[in-house]
């Protein structure tokens, strides 16, 4: 056996640093005396060390050596179609043992897409021959496709993954996810669904995604609820986390919640759709909670961009906008696809005042995922922020024709309707379609109720807002109900409902700066009552009673400023 195929052995046995030393050490001896291996002996030594570095994550230097190794390898083709008659019997398994050339440059290609270099990448899979290349060498190509925006040549490359393996389901939503209908989709499916037996769910499988792709939210959770009610697919994680997705999609974050903690409860390590789950809590103000999760999911593994964009929403809701940008970042730099990471980086940037940079972002965001609604609300928000109403008012607009008229669509045009005196009617008639349609939604509900207080019909949003937290309680509505009992001179009630609020977030500070000013406006007959009581007792207690005063103020403003951070 030769020191070669030792080399072979080890790399096959997935002793990688061993490899790297010996080959290494082999190609320097080669340097010095190119007589020393022969050209197919050299290819052999540049792969394995390269296969070495890639394991090594020196991505870079693997590249380097993987070029010299198809250098080699053109040289040695060369080399035989000159002199055919030199090989002899011995040469025969040897040459049978080299690595595949199209091996190689699948790994280059898998090298420049860790370096961030898709151009490379595609640039050396595009010059593989399609008769030759495999499907994993199709399925990346589909990607890199994809993520360049060359469309046409992403569904060929994911339609010829199907040809070759018609149950590859990643490349079925690839397709989906490019608008190619989802009959077409199935047809490609229907010889191997028919020959395999307890395979017709697949059917059902695909109409489901073909509407999650289309926006069609109502009709992709009843469809994937009556997959997951179906005995063979009960539990099933990964329909669970699309369920929770898509209820998240629809504005009902209460049973996206339940369905993210029912995946987690089914399997502890679960990091996919954790981010969006993380954000839902922090948004009901449970910061403990976002903390325990983000913590978990770095114990599983921080090279993903869930765990950074759970601490980032976190430090987000704590007003470390800062903070929130880097962990955004940091998410980005993982996955450069994680739209959640682009929404949270998006949001501190606007929150510091940064709104062109945080446009980018939202736009990058919504090149994503075309039918997140959320992705145009923050966009919107940008718009607001900066004043420009009239590209705010185009892109609701838009959004309001391509994803239909919805509850949420509604309220995000009426949203912006409000911010011109103009069009104070038309935002009056959005929102009440848009609580016809669904009086739980509580975006509606909000700016419903800020209408009616600028209208001043206090009453009215009592009502409203008492309706609304009949069948829910939400920390937003109990202190905007404290508001609307304030100006009707309830008190009592209304310091109840900023209690409720501060139950349900403790960092709200709007609940909290409401039930202040009433304890303002009640301290001067406070202040009687106390005077009363020393001039009766006639004891030196006042100093006591000031000093305490002092001390309770002192903690108020230690707990607004934790409320803060």
């Amino acid at each position: 056996m030769s020191v070669v195929e030792h080399v072979r052995e080890m790399a096959s046995a997935g002793l990688h640093s061993n490899v790297r030393l010996l080959s290494g050490l082999l190609l320097t001896m080669s340097g010095n005396n190119p007589e020393l291996f022969s050209p197919s002996q050299k290819y052999q030594l540049l792969v394995y060390h390269a296969d070495s570095l890639f394991h090594d994550k020196e991505y870079r230097n693997a590249v380097s050596k993987y070029t010299m190794a198809l250098q080699q390898k053109k040289a040695l083709s060369k080399t035989s179609k000159v002199r055919p008659s030199t090989g002899n019997a011995a040469s025969t398994p040897q040459s049978q043992c080299l690595p595949s050339e199209i091996e190689v440059k699948y790994k280059m290609a898998e090298c420049y897409t860790m370096l961030k270099q898709d151009k490379d990448a595609i640039a050396i899979l595009d010059g593989i021959p399609s008769r030759q290349r495999t499907p994993k060498i199709n399925m990346m190509l589909a990607n890199l496709y994809k993520k360049a925006g060359q469309e046409r040549s992403s569904v060929t490359s994911y339609k010829e993954v199907l040809r070759q393996c018609p149950l590859a389901l990643d490349a079925i939503l690839g397709l989906l996810s490019l608008s190619v209908k989802g009959a077409e989709v199935a047809s490609m499916t229907m010889n191997v669904i028919q020959s395999i037996p307890n395979l017709d769910w697949l059917s059902v499988w695909i109409k489901a995604y073909a509407f999650v792709h289309t926006g069609d939210n109502t009709r992709a959770i009843n469809t994937i609820c009556s997959l997951e009610k179906k005995s063979l697919l009960r539990d099933n994680v990964d329909l669970l986390g699309s369920l929770a997705d898509l209820y998240f999609r629809a504005g009902d974050n209460k049973n996206s919640i339940l369905k993210f903690e029912q995946a987690q409860m089914l399997d502890p390590y679960l990091i996919k759709g954790m981010d969006v789950y993380g954000y839902l809590l922090a948004r009901e103000g449970r910061l403990e909670d976002v903390e325990n999760l983000g913590c978990r999911l770095f114990n599983i593994s921080d090279q993903h961009a869930e765990p950074w964009v759970v601490s980032g929403c976190h430090s987000f809701y704590s007003k470390r906008y800062s903070r929130a940008l880097y962990l955004g970042a940091k998410a980005i730099q993982l996955n450069s696809n994680s739209v959640q990471a682009l929404l949270l980086k998006g949001a501190a940037l606007r929150n510091m005042g940064r709104v062109q940079e945080a446009i980018i972002h939202f736009r990058e965001a919504i090149r994503l995922a075309p039918c997140r609604l959320d992705c145009y609300e923050g966009l919107i928000e940008c718009y607001l922020a900066s004043n420009s109403i009239r590209e705010a008012m185009v892109m609701a607009n838009n959004v309001y024709k391509t994803l239909g008229a919805n509850a949420q669509t509604l309220t995000l045009l009426a949203t912006v309707c409000l911010e011109d005196p103009v069009t104070q009617e038309k935002a009056k008639t959005l929102l009440d379609k848009a609580l016809t349609q669904r009086p739980d939604y509580i975006k509606a509900v909000v700016k419903k109720a800020e209408l009616l207080s600028r209208e001043q019909k206090y009453e009215d949003g009592i009502a409203l807002l008492r309706n609304a937290l009949a069948n829910q309680s939400d920390c937003v509505l109990h202190r905007i109900l404290g508001d609307f009992l304030v100006a009707v001179n309830e008190y009592q009630e209304a310091m109840d409902q900023y209690s409720i609020a501060l139950s349900l977030d403790p960092n709200d500070q709007k609940s909290l700066e409401g039930m202040q000013k009433m304890e303002k406006e009640e301290s001067p007959t406070d202040a009687t009552q106390e005077e009363d009581v020393d001039d009766m007792e006639g004891s030196g207690e006042e100093g006591d009673l000031e000093g305490s005063d002092s001390e309770a103020a002192q903690w108020a403003d230690q707990e607004q400023w934790f409320g803060m951070q």
